[in-house]
């Protein structure tokens, strides 16, 4: 069989995904990079960029679990539905804080944030079981889910540079604003889906916590689902926060302005864009543990070499390479999981990978944040970088002594 880059695209109701959401997830990203500047700018605190990014995410880690019990037992569908209406709820009250009570704007936006999360611990894992159930072909998941990767990596490239541009042009609000907007797509583009009819499934009357059980039962037993856990954690809780410094970079290292910050951080999305495409490249038979190590040692080489590189054009160079390598992280363990998982416990088991990687990050967002006051932001990034290297040899020995990978 053929293999394409873009199999996915032959299922109607992922295009229309895929449409909607790059629209939605280019402002979602302009809010980011907007919010980590106007954060840094008021306050100029290193652990604030911590706090606002903690946030978001921590909530996202308490309530993800019931997120994922939620998907089991109901319409992914319309809870995606639902979740995307919030989000955009939410997006127009950020938008209104920033317009009437400028002078309130961090405690506003930090309250805003930690609502966003809560939202997304419902939004993605119906968002990231729903797209299995977009694709005909089983076979053609791990396509699907590098592809959704590079749209939203994609985002990351054309929105932050939006940010820049337009917070140094026209203000903040606007980048706000925009984000509010970008909502609509996505909403029309799944009211335009033709999925099956769902039929609610009689399930044995269990409680939250028995099903919680179960799923911890079921992680317990499969080795290769709980060691892209542990992995996922790792990285999270050490190596990814990493994102949390770049408006020090910027604003810093760099002596530059809200469009410098834009560059760096549409520089990232770029890598990550390219690490995508090749991962949707990769054939269907690819040993994805093995792509796993190899792109998380060039995570942290390039991390090493961003870490104290003064010139701009080569820190943007090594940054990429980082980026690309750091894509694997975050799609290659997702979809080992969705691969490996069954229908019943995916929601369940894609809520606590979700709780791994929305704690950790947050939590470790908090410690680069401190110490970087103490050592410096490119000490930091250097001793992420060597952390990186340290987690990609010990997970691939831990496969080799498992026998899922060859020597």
């Amino acid at each position: 069989m053929k293999i394409s880059t873009f199999n996915s695209f032959k299922n109607r109701n992922f295009r229309l995904f895929f449409a909607g959401q790059s629209l939605s997830l280019i402002g979602t990203w302009m809010q980011k990079t907007a919010v980590s500047w106007v954060i840094y700018s008021i306050t100029q605190s290193k652990f604030m960029l911590g706090v606002s990014v903690f946030a978001t995410l921590f909530p996202t880690a308490v309530f993800s679990i019931f997120g994922g019990i939620t998907a089991d037992r109901h319409s992914r569908y319309r809870i995606l539905l639902i979740t995307q209406v919030l989000s955009l709820i939410q997006a127009i009250l950020m938008t209104l804080a920033i317009i009437f009570f400028k002078q309130n704007a961090v405690v506003l936006i930090i309250a805003l944030s930690v609502l966003l999360g809560i939202i997304n611990s419902f939004d993605v894992p119906a968002r990231q079981s729903l797209v299995r159930e977009m694709i005909e072909d089983p076979l053609d998941l791990p396509n699907a889910l590098a592809l959704n990767s590079s749209m939203v990596n994609l985002s990351k490239l054309i929105g932050p540079a939006l940010a820049g541009f337009i917070l140094e042009h026209f203000g903040d609000q606007i980048s706000f604003g925009l984000n509010a907007l970008s909502f609509i797509p996505v909403i029309i583009s799944l009211l335009y889906m033709k999925l099956p009819k769902y039929v609610k499934k009689e399930r044995p009357k269990t409680s939250i916590t028995t099903e919680l059980k179960q799923a911890f039962v079921y992680l317990k037993s499969n080795t290769t689902i709980n060691s892209v856990i542990i992995f996922t954690g790792l990285m999270s809780f050490f190596v990814l926060p990493f994102t949390t410094l770049t408006p020090v970079y910027a604003k810093d290292i760099f002596n530059g302005s809200a469009s410098t910050l834009g560059i760096l951080d549409g520089i990232i999305g770029f890598g990550a864009f390219l690490g995508a495409i090749y991962l949707a490249s990769l054939k269907k038979e690819t040993n994805l543990n093995l792509i796993l190590v190899r792109n998380s040692l060039v995570f942290g080489l390039g991390l090493m070499l961003f870490s104290y590189m003064t010139s701009f054009n080569f820190a943007m160079l090594f940054i990429a390479i980082a980026s690309f390598g750091m894509m694997a992280i975050r799609t290659l363990t997702n979809t080992i999981i969705q691969v490996n998982v069954p229908n019943e416990f995916r929601g369940r088991v894609i809520s606590i990978y979700l709780m791994v990687l929305t704690s950790m990050m947050p939590l470790g967002s908090l410690l680069v944040g401190g110490i970087s006051h103490y050592i410096g932001v490119q000490l930091t990034v250097l001793i992420q970088g060597v952390i990186a290297i340290i987690i990609a040899f010990l997970y691939y020995n831990y496969l080799k002594s498992k026998k899922q990978i060859k020597v």
